[in-house]
């Protein structure tokens, strides 16, 4: 389970309101600002929860909207859910 500032944050990937960059510790940006937690924006890429859209063809380092996995759908659904 997330905490409520992970939550938050996969509500604006699912929202269409997120990009990535594409790395490896992917940066986060909502509404085009820079999020204030980066560290939590990496745990939830680790996690595999959110990722660059599919189908991107972006340069290391370059701006892609993101999406959420199948697995943050359901973690999405189920925070959902339980409130």
């Amino acid at each position: 389970m997330v905490n409520r500032r992970a939550l938050a944050m996969l509500r604006a990937v699912g929202a269409g309101r997120a990009e990535l960059t594409c790395s490896c510790e992917p940066d986060l940006r909502v509404d085009g600002l820079p999020c204030c937690d980066q560290a939590t924006a990496h745990d939830l890429a680790r996690a595999g929860l959110i990722r660059p859209v599919q189908g991107a063809i972006v340069a290391v380092g370059q701006w892609t909207r993101a999406e959420l996995t199948d697995e943050g759908l359901r973690e999405l659904g189920g925070t959902l859910a339980a409130a």
